[in-house]
């Protein structure tokens, strides 16, 4: 019966965190899908072949304006590589989209306060310059073209096109910020909610699990360090990345863990070891250890760089809350609730947009732009898909998903 107690007090926890930012999760999620369907993209990819700082600033405002799923910043990022964007730029754009995004600022400013969404934005753009150094010194023009042609020759897999290109304010421009919302959701919502389960849980545990895991309650330099150091190999076995970090994010920091190495393990979404797997077979073992070693020791520079900063300013909380109080959220009719209610509204109106143009990829299940996405056709029925990876793994055995997923097709569409 304890047992049964426990997962059900988890959930309630997971559940309570998740009331309290679901407003702002969909703003953020809203904000983004704006960006993406309205900023001229196409002509930002064209322009990051370089390794100077106009290229880098360049593709870190594509990445601010990309989705903030992990998986899908990492796919895009080879893709831009593939095509010729420089080694350096294709990192930069990784560390913008998952570290510059509207829905992350905003949920960890409502769970860690505004410090910590300032130090998120300060140390992104840190980790950015540190990131394209470490690459340009490190990599070598010979390696990384080796790196590409790697790249080239690995399937595409699954990545979310950024539908866009009509006019803003439109019906079709609504459309388009529509499917990019729709498709960001159906991206990321598994890791946003293993972030909150995970989190309700972990709020369940003794504070001595945290002071056995984190030098806690020392203070000083040497807790500091070693919370930065060990925060995000916490984030790497967690497996949970991107906005799903900031609820955990949050529990460490009511458990006692330094002002920095809650910005460390919030770094360190795109380090975990499903995403080390992925730097491996896109680039091979050595330019992929080359770029993991730097992304850890860029987070972990920015980390300490940003707690000396904002100690030396001031800005460190000098409070923290109980990890009771992180977890125990109440629901109940307040200003939380309405704007729950009315950003629910907006995001069923927004998938409801989807439905005039929508249709489910046969491969992945992501709802795609008829209008804009890929397609293939079989046995007299048009598919569509959301990127090249779906499509060649839909050519290769097309009856593996065509029966049994025949209503994402359009009919009308091969006549």
């Amino acid at each position: 019966m304890d047992v049964v107690n426990a997962i059900g007090d988890g959930l309630w926890n997971a559940f309570r965190m998740a009331w309290e930012v679901w407003w702002a999760l969909v703003l953020g999620f809203l904000l983004s899908a704006i960006v993406q369907a309205w900023a001229p993209r196409d002509r930002l990819e064209r322009a990051l072949g370089g390794r100077g700082p106009g290229t880098i600033a360049l593709s870190t405002g594509l990445g601010a304006a990309s989705s903030s799923c992990s998986y899908a910043a990492v796919a895009i990022a080879k893709s831009l590589f593939q095509k010729g964007a420089s080694l350096a730029s294709a990192m930069v754009f990784q560390f913008a989209s998952t570290n510059l995004v509207f829905e992350l600022g905003i949920v960890i400013w409502i769970f860690l306060g505004w410090q910590f969404t300032l130090a998120e934005l300060v140390g992104g753009l840190l980790l950015i310059v540190l990131m394209w150094i470490g690459v340009r010194v490190f990599v070598s023009r010979r390696e990384e073209e080796q790196a590409r042609e790697r790249a080239r020759a690995v399937d595409a897999g699954h990545q979310h096109h950024s539908a866009g290109g009509s006019r803003a304010f439109s019906l079709e421009g609504w459309s388009d910020v529509a499917h990019n919302f729709r498709g960001d959701w159906q991206m990321l919502w598994k890791e946003i909610g293993a972030g909150f389960v995970i989190a309700g849980f972990v709020a369940l545990l003794p504070q001595a699990f945290f002071n056995s895991l984190f030098l806690t309650g020392h203070g000083g330099t040497l807790q500091v360090v070693e919370n930065v150091l060990v925060g995000p190999l916490v984030a790497v076995l967690s497996f949970v990345c991107s906005v799903g970090n900031a609820p955990l994010a949050a529990v460490l920091w009511g458990g006692g863990i330094s002002f920095a190495g809650v910005i460390a393990f919030i770094y360190a979404d795109l380090i975990i070891i499903p995403l080390v797997r992925v730097y491996v077979r896109y680039y091979g073992w050595r330019v992929a250890g080359i770029v993991v070693g730097l992304m850890f020791g860029a987070m972990v520079v920015a980390a300490l760089a940003v707690d000396g900063i904002f100690s030396a300013l001031g800005l460190v909380p000098s409070t923290r809350p109980s990890i009771d109080s992180i977890a125990e959220r109440g629901v109940e009719l307040n200003y939380t609730a309405v704007l729950n209610i009315l950003f629910t509204v907006v995001a069923v109106a927004l998938f409801g947009l989807t439905l005039r143009r929508g249709a489910r990829d046969p491969v992945c299940g992501m709802t795609v732009d008829r209008a804009k996405a890929l397609s293939a056709q079989h046995a007299g029925r048009r598919y569509f898909f959301c990127g090249p990876g779906c499509r060649v793994r839909f050519e290769a055995e097309p009856e593996r998903y065509a029966p049994s997923r025949a209503a994402s097709a359009d009919p009308e569409a091969a006549r």
